[in-house]
């Protein structure tokens, strides 16, 4: 079967399916949307709703635990667990209004900073989770930009769960953007197959599997709701913010 050739004007969205493989694309000029449903993406949307000023993403334990002294709020996590001495982790239920609110967050997770730093030369970044597809959606069907949907995955290894959910993402906006690599058709393959019992499929993901060994399966189902929040966390110079009303 002939590939489609595409045609000038047309704009198109593409998976990115782990960090490893963003070199291989030219983010110039594109819209990229970092994922990492479990559970950084998640858990920056809820920050940020919580009152959270800015959220500053950074690469590894020692370049956060730098930011220890000062008006910052630390989080850090590794394979699942917060990393010892620091304020938060990753889980959702940690960035309470309590503890957020009027702060600035520093963060660095296994996999989602890493692939926000490896994507934040994109023209415009912001991060993507169930909780905020509705409005993202919204959004990225009044752009006029190629669309990248970056999976964070799992130490640079494919995962189920961001994967699906860059093909829930495409089932929405298909209507205006072109999909044309076996990346993003198997995308919406898999939302098609999971979405009826989401919670069910992703319990089949190693990642879900090393939750329920960690005791905090409530973290899955915190983060497969759809559409809680209006909040957009978009990518300005080093932070994390709210995106203004567009």
């Amino acid at each position: 079967m002939a590939r489609k050739i595409k045609l000038k004007g047309n704009l198109q969205v593409q998976v990115i399916l782990t960090p490893g493989m963003i070199p291989l694309y030219d983010l110039d000029g594109k819209i990229a949307v970092v994922i990492d449903i479990l559970r950084a993406t998640s858990s920056m949307c809820v920050a940020l709703e919580n009152g959270a000023v800015d959220i500053m993403p950074v690469e590894s334990v020692e370049e956060a635990r730098s930011f220890k002294i000062g008006k910052f709020v630390c989080a850090a996590e590794r394979d699942g667990k917060k990393v010892e001495g620091f304020d938060l982790g990753n889980s959702p239920f940690d960035y309470t209004e309590k503890v957020v609110k009027g702060k600035s967050v520093v963060m660095t997770t296994t996999n989602g900073t890493q692939a926000i730093n490896l994507s934040r030369f994109a023209y415009r970044m912001v991060t993507g989770a169930f909780l905020n597809i509705d409005k993202l959606c919204e959004w990225l069907l009044v752009q006029d930009r190629d669309i990248l949907l970056v999976c964070s995955g799992w130490k640079n290894k494919f995962n189920l769960e961001d994967t699906i959910f860059a093909g829930a993402v495409i089932s929405r906006i298909k209507h205006k953007f072109e999909v044309n690599d076996d990346a993003g058709i198997m995308a919406e393959n898999l939302w098609d197959t999971a979405k009826d019992n989401l919670f069910g499929y992703v319990m089949k993901a190693a990642h879900a599997q090393r939750f329920e060994r960690l005791g905090i399966e409530r973290d899955v189902k915190f983060c497969l709701q759809l559409g809680t929040t209006d909040i957009i966390p978009e990518m300005v110079g080093n932070y994390l913010v709210k995106m203004k009303k567009f």
